[in-house]
């Protein structure tokens, strides 16, 4: 599969990108890629740093005839989401990402592609190992942890680079420059539950809902997509109510940044009241499958007969948190007054997991105005403290604020104009890039961010269109030979 990948063009982008996908790299398991990373710059003869963190720095010297240029920093991430089907046997650990070509686009095989960042990485690659591309001095800085906590961005200490302007090759959409996006913190809450025996003449099932179409948790919060998460404890505080029914157990969700998709519980339910059960779920299937006919129409409601849990909720407890999950927020929560069409606060409920005693719920919240980001983040915490939750707030990291007067700003803007015939679309995003962080660092580095279109990213329907990876390549590359000159 990967040959096929690349006899694509670029040729030297697309190879990089196919031996970047041949090594695991999860985010907070990065030691391969980083040892990968350090390896491919040791190759080429160039100055490589491994910082305190674990990011990665390679630096070029200019290209003869560029030597007056200023700095260029080009920056991305090593980590990757790790997200598949639950039928996809895939080990993100051990195995490179089965990629293919379908018509215009690159796929996975039932998993996440890597194309968020792994195109940005493999562009910088392509770059440092050319013989032939035109540019000013470089600085590759890929970083670690992006995906869950920005932790290599956070960790990068001041000094250790001396570029003018950062190029942040890691957003979605070929036709927009971004210049500002959201913070985050994570929303965290544990707790105990009582537990007993199941009832005498009871029988157990397991309810899953699952075939919802995902996404990213930032970029796609507010595309009013199905959450597993929320989904299931609907149905599960229904059956509650109208049933008695007893929680074994719940496993729903998974990373933070990433909409949940799938869920699971084990219900225990009299036995005379199982096939009034049997037919209100799939009742409740079909209300849900219409109210979610757009946005996720591949939605699934099963219920399949199951052994007795050795144990189930205890009423109170099971009663508490499902209201807790039930009233968290989930979504985008506010508009921004200012740039049309841009969420400025939003939640995600991306994890419940409720088993043998112990439940956690796990959410991140992001946005761009950082009052409100917290306001939100405590609404939550009061929440679950409510039921006798212990909740934490932390990871939390900055927003990046537009600086649309910016030279590099102007610079790209026309650049593009120039290129394509039409007004790139400059804006703010709602996803968390580590521009924010690396600018507290090195305030007087001019960043813009831009990559090519990537859909379903943080999902296994992530794809990278091949024909906007060209156009992006292009404008990257004119990007390089139009960097400006040092000042006097």
């Amino acid at each position: 599969m990967s040959n096929e990948i690349r006899q694509l063009e670029p040729q030297s982008m697309w190879g990089h990108f196919a031996d970047l996908n041949a090594v695991p790299r999860p985010s907070k398991k990065e030691e391969r890629v980083i040892a990968f990373m350090k390896e491919f710059g040791a190759g080429l003869g160039l100055e490589t740093i491994e910082d305190e963190t674990g990011n990665v720095i390679i630096k070029k010297p200019a290209s003869p005839g560029m030597e007056d240029r200023v700095t260029l920093v080009l920056q991305g991430h090593l980590d990757m989401v790790h997200q598949k089907n639950a039928d996809t046997d895939f080990d993100f650990n051990t195995q490179g990402i089965r990629m293919s070509v379908e018509g215009d686009w690159v796929k996975a095989d039932g998993t996440t592609l890597g194309a968020d960042n792994g195109i940005g990485v493999a562009s910088a690659m392509a770059i440092l190992a050319s013989d032939d591309i035109v540019h000013p001095a470089i600085e590759a800085l890929f970083t670690i942890d992006e995906e869950t906590g920005m932790t290599g961005a956070m960790g990068l200490k001041g000094g250790l680079l001396s570029g003018d302007i950062l190029l942040n090759l890691d957003t979605e959409d070929d036709d927009e420059l971004t210049i500002g996006c959201a913070g985050g913190i994570d929303v965290t809450a544990n707790g105990t539950y009582a537990q007993e025996q199941p009832a005498n003449g009871t029988t157990a099932f397991v309810l899953t809902v699952k075939g919802l179409t995902g996404g990213h948790s930032g970029m796609d919060i507010h595309r009013g997509r199905g959450n597993a998460n929320k989904l299931l404890n609907r149905l599960l505080l229904q059956a509650t109510e109208e049933f008695d029914a007893r929680i074994g157990s719940i496993d729903s969700g998974g990373l933070r940044n990433a909409i949940s998709r799938e869920g699971f519980a084990h219900v225990v339910i009299g036995q005379s009241r199982a096939d009034a059960f049997q037919a209100f779920i799939s009742d409740q299937a079909t209300v849900m499958q219409a109210e979610y006919a757009v946005t996720d129409p591949n939605l699934e409601v099963l219920l399949e007969p199951v052994d007795l849990p050795v144990s189930v909720m205890n009423a109170d407890a099971q009663a508490q948190l499902l209201k807790a999950i039930y009233a968290c927020p989930n979504g985008a929560a506010r508009m921004s007054p200012d740039i049309e069409g841009l969420v400025q606060t939003s939640n995600n409920l991306a994890r419940v997991l409720a088993t043998e005693g112990n439940y956690q719920v796990l959410c991140l919240t992001r946005g761009s105005v950082d009052s409100e980001k917290m306001d939100l983040a405590r609404a939550i915490r009061c929440t679950f403290e409510l039921i006798g939750a212990n909740v934490e707030l932390l990871g939390g990291y900055p927003g990046w604020a537009p600086k649309p007067n910016s030279p590099i700003v102007k610079i790209m803007s026309e650049l593009y104009e120039e290129m394509f015939n039409e007004k790139p679309k400059v804006s703010a995003c709602h996803a968390g890039l580590e521009c924010g962080i690396l600018g507290t660092n090195y305030p007087d580095m001019q960043m813009i961010s831009f990559g090519p279109n990537i859909r379903g990213a943080h999902s296994p329907d992530e794809k990278v269109q091949i024909s906007s990876v060209h156009k992006y390549w292009g404008l990257l590359m004119e990007a390089l030979r139009r960097t400006p000159q040092k000042t006097q």
